[in-house]
C-alpha cells in the first residue's frame, strides 16, 4: 500500500451536527449542532448515516440488491464551508444552513472537499482520523428540507450541489471532533488509475 503523506494543509471545523433519521412523508432533515462529537468506529449509531451496517441503496446498486445489509463505510458526511457558499449562491440564497444538508462536520479552509481523493485522511489534533470514502452525491432529503425552509429554492438543490456536496467518510481512529479544531489532510502517494494499466 502506498504511504499516506501529510499535506501542508489544515482545515478548521466550523460546525458539527447530529442528524436524526428523517421521519414522516416529507423526509425533512433535523440536525442538532454540537460543539464536540466523540467518534467511534461505527460513527454514531443513533445518527444518519451512522451504525456499523447499512442497507444497500442507489450508490451500490451495481454490486448489491437494494436493502442488502453491507458494511457502513460512510457514517459521516463532511462538507466544505466554501462549497456551501457556492451552492447558496446558485440557489439564490444569502446563506444555507449546514443542518439542511445533513452535515456531520463542516470544514473551512478546504474549498474542494468534494474532490478529496479516496482514501485521503483528515486527522484532528487528538488523533481522531477520518478516511474519505467517496463524493457524497446530492439527494432528495436536503432538497425537501431546503424547500420547506425557503420555499421556491429547494427544488434546484440537486443541480446546484453537483460537485459541491462534500464527501462521506468513516472513522479509522477513534477520538473527538471539536468546533474550532484543526483537521490535517493526509494524501496517498500514488498515480491515478488507468484502464489500460501501467504505461509500457
Amino acid at each position: 500500500m502506498p504511504a499516506l503523506v501529510p499535506a501542508d494543509h489544515h482545515g478548521i471545523v466550523v460546525r458539527l451536527g447530529r442528524l436524526a433519521r428523517p421521519g414522516g412523508p416529507d423526509r425533512i432533515l433535523h440536525g442538532k449542532p454540537v460543539t464536540a462529537m466523540p467518534r467511534t468506529f461505527a460513527g454514531g449509531t443513533a445518527e444518519v448515516p451512522g451504525g456499523a451496517p447499512r442497507p444497500a441503496r442507489r450508490r451500490v446498486r451495481a454490486l448489491h440488491p437494494r436493502e442488502t445489509s453491507i458494511r457502513n463505510v460512510r457514517p459521516l458526511s463532511v462538507l466544505s464551508a466554501e462549497e456551501r457558499e457556492g451552492v447558496a449562491r446558485a440557489l439564490g440564497l444569502e446563506a444555507l444552513d449546514f443542518a439542511w444538508r445533513g452535515a456531520s462536520a463542516a470544514v473551512a479552509g478546504t474549498p474542494d472537499v468534494t474532490h478529496l481523493p479516496p482514501p485521503s485522511r483528515l486527522q484532528a489534533e487528538d488523533g481522531c482520523t477520518l478516511v474519505v470514502d467517496m463524493e457524497n452525491l446530492p439527494c432528495q432529503e436536503p432538497a425537501k428540507t431546503i424547500e420547506a425552509a425557503r420555499p421556491g429554492h429547494g427544488r434546484a438543490f440537486r443541480d446546484a450541489a453537483k460537485g459541491r456536496r462534500g464527501v462521506t467518510a468513516r472513522v479509522e481512529r477513534e477520538g473527538v471532533l471539536r468546533v474550532g479544531g484543526r483537521l490535517r489532510l493526509f494524501a496517498q502517494a500514488q498515480r491515478g488509475w488507468r484502464a489500460g494499466g501501467a504505461a509500457a
